[in-house]
């Protein structure tokens, strides 16, 4: 199968088929929802970064005016791990019922040493997550070639350390929901990037068969991949019901999310890397360490995200020896975030790659494009250097004039994608409007607006007659919205479903095609009964493996230390573009969000308390309108591969272009994300007390030097 060379709707830009409900007010998110009798939820959190639980009485807090329900978050709860983890909820008429409550649960604890901070936490010494285990989990090294022989023959060899931080999951939209359990089982309205993976884990939380849950997911504010499972509220908030015979409303405040809900994990490399005369690679050797904090428990039922990234990252070295290793800290556990892994491995790679560049005396594009395999990305490349100006604008790191200096950088992504097992129900009225169905979800990113695109293009129907019906496990099933596969998995399931109705009505109707002028007639010759025909993803329709290309450039202030990020220049690849306006959506929001976590993000640990410090949106900084560049979006549409999702790939290379960028117009790297004025200024040698660049450096070299001992110098056999 393949889509049609001419095309009436897919790959036009369309305005999105929910924007009138959301501007309008009456789009329905999860907080929305407000059936009878419906009560209030609030979570009692742990105030102990770790401590032993010997006892926990809820009888004065069920006992509180307007209470109706009072649980503990999991049975045999014996021990807490990090500041926030859930210890007991309570439901009541009203949100200060339930405040005037949480303090009534009484608690007796003995607290316990903890550590919130990955090198402090490999030392010997340090205070132990998990009794039995160690905090440092080294993975078996993994070898190829002969990497000490390749290093020593070597024309250049460069090595740098690189980190980046744990980042904190900032949806608009709070994780949970509503949920009611009655007598014919448990409704869910929860903000999820997964309705049916929401609904099994639900069932089997609750021990419930899955016939007897429904989830139900119309709008969203965001998942970002923390909300690809149900989390522990969704689970929390169903006991509550049933319990109080009531509907429950459970949504962490934007401080429990800084605490609980998942993170991005961090990620410390240390990097060497080696080439020929002629800039091929020939050596790679890599010792990495993150955390993705305490790893995910029966009480924090939503999955976990590796701290360990994919390296050597896109470019081929034939010799390589890594060696990497999670570190268990009291914190909230990782989940997924927007490319698991790939930003932070494309961080510490690219940037590499660039001192490489600068001691071969090579151009840094043209040292990528002499090891890159990916045909597609040789292509961008090319075009994405031509575009941006790229040998006008480079010139010799640190060489611009000037206090206010100006740079420029690039780096590379790439990401999988495809599609799945997805199924979709088509309906055509005998009045000609028709309705298609599909238990996807729709996070943002214009899933009803694809259906409905898709549709009209088998059907040659205007858009405006179909309406797309998303959000609810009453529907076909659909997976995940994860891992940038639900474009690739829902269109060529509407596509199916559409070739299959149509071929019903060309029966019903006694007509060669029904299309076009045609149609209205053809569906008044179905009488009172409607159409109805099944589909499902098909081959062919669909592809996987994209690549990414991205251009910064930059204005540094040095005598403020203040980046200014002038331009983005995005090159990507996505097979079929669906819908441009959305597509490019999404490239501007990955590019937004890569410039977050260059120059802003990060999650700050009181070591003292175990407390996350920056738990609100005005200490916590995100990039806002004032921060934005000009971003220029160039689609590779390449309708012949099929769709591939693209929603990841495009925030990947963000940071380390940027990164990038900065060394090039000071002349000196800062090898640690986010790039801070501060950070500016010591790497000018500017601020030499306290300097932020330097404590760090020699906590990383130490906590490496551990690692290397605890990993046998990274020389062993994979």
């Amino acid at each position: 199968m393949a889509w049609p060379s001419e095309t009436k709707y897919v790959g036009k830009p369309r305005s999105r088929a929910e924007a009138p409900a959301k501007v309008s007010g009456r789009a329905r998110y999860s907080s929305d929802v407000a059936p009878p009798g419906l009560l209030y939820a609030a979570v009692v959190r742990s105030p102990w970064p770790a401590a032993k639980i010997t006892s926990v009485s809820l009888d004065k807090a069920r006992a509180a005016p307007g209470i109706k329900a009072a649980i503990l978050a999991r049975e045999n709860l014996t021990q807490v791990r990090y500041y926030g983890e859930e210890i007991a909820a309570v439901a009541g008429v009203s949100r200060q019922a339930v405040l005037e409550a949480l303090p009534l649960v009484e608690i007796k604890a003995e607290p316990l040493p903890f550590v919130v901070d990955e090198v402090e936490a490999m030392q010997p010494d340090a205070p132990r997550v998990f009794a039995e285990n160690s905090n440092l989990n080294l993975d078996p090294v993994k070898k190829k070639g002969d990497v000490d022989a390749a290093f020593a023959s070597a024309a250049a060899v460069v090595e740098g350390t690189f980190s980046v931080p744990v980042l904190i999951h900032n949806n608009l939209e709070s994780f949970g929901g509503v949920v009611s359990w009655d007598h014919d089982g448990v409704t869910a309205w929860i903000s999820t990037q997964g309705i049916f993976s929401a609904r099994e884990n639900l069932a089997s939380h609750l021990g419930l068969p899955q016939s007897q849950v429904r989830v139900i997911c119309d709008h969203m504010g965001g998942g970002f991949g923390a909300k690809t499972s149900p989390g522990v509220e969704a689970a929390l908030a169903a006991r509550l019901s049933r319990e109080a015979g009531a509907p429950v409303r459970l949504m962490p405040n934007r401080a429990e999310q800084a605490l609980a809900v998942g993170n991005r994990p961090s990620s410390a490399q240390k990097i060497k890397l080696a080439a020929d005369r002629d800039g091929r690679l020939v050596a790679f050797e890599m010792l990495a360490f993150g955390t993705s904090g305490y790893a995910a428990s029966a009480s924090n039922a939503g999955g976990s995200s590796s701290a360990n990234v994919p390296m050597p990252y896109i470019y081929v070295v034939p010799n390589t020896r890594v060696l990497q290793a999670s570190i268990a800290l009291n914190t909230g556990a990782g989940r997924p975030m927007r490319a698991p892994a790939h930003p932070q491995a494309s961080f510490g790679m690219e940037s590499i790659m660039d001192e490489l560049a600068v001691k071969l005396g090579l151009d840094p594009v043209e040292l990528r494009l002499r090891n890159d395999p990916f045909e597609i990305r040789q292509r961008e490349w090319k075009l994405g250097a031509e575009r941006f100006g790229w040998k006008e604008k480079y010139r010799a790191p640190g060489s611009s004039p000037g206090p206010v200096k100006v740079g420029v950088g690039c780096g590379a992504a790439t990401w999988g994608g495809g599609g799945r097992g997805t199924q979709a129900e088509v309906q055509i009225n005998p009045d000609g409007t028709v309705e298609v169905r599909c238990g996807s979800q729709d996070l943002g990113t214009g899933t009803r607006t694809v259906v409905q695109l898709v549709a009209a293009e088998v059907l040659q129907l205007d858009p405006a007659r179909i309406t797309a019906r998303v959000g609810d496990t009453n529907f076909p099933p659909s997976g995940t919205s994860g891992g940038s596969t639900q474009t690739a998995s829902v269109g060529p399931a509407v596509y199916d479903a559409c070739e299959q109705a149509l071929a019903e009505l060309k029966k019903a109707g006694g007509l060669d095609d029904p299309r076009g002028t045609r149609w209205d007639e053809a569906c008044r010759k179905l009488g009172a009964v409607p159409l109805v025909a099944h589909g499902k993803w098909r081959e062919g329709l669909s592809s996987r493996d994209v690549g990414g290309v991205q251009f910064a450039e930059v204005e540094v202030d040095t005598e403020t230390g203040f980046v200014r990020v002038r331009r983005i220049l995005c090159v990507q690849d996505c097979g079929l573009v669906v819908n441009p306006l959305t597509c490019r959506n999404q490239a501007n929001g990955g590019v937004i969000m890569g410039l977050g976590y260059a120059l802003y993000e990060q999650r700050v640990m009181d070591r003292v308390n175990g407390v996350v410090l920056n738990n609100n949106l005005e200490t916590y900084k995100l990039p806002g309108a004032a921060d934005m560049p000009e971003i220029d979006v160039v689609f590779l549409d390449m309708p012949e591969r099929g769709i591939i999702g693209m929603a990841e790939p495009v925030t990947i290379p963000t940071a380390a272009a940027i990164a990038n960028a900065v060394a090039n117009a000071l002349g000196v790297r800062i090898s640690s994300l986010p790039i801070t004025p501060d950070k500016v200024l010591a790497a000018l040698g500017k601020i030499t007390e306290k300097n932020p660049i330097a404590g760090r450096e020699r906590e990383l070299a130490d906590a490496f030097a551990l690692m290397a001992a605890a990993g046998g110098n990274a020389k062993g056999s994979s």
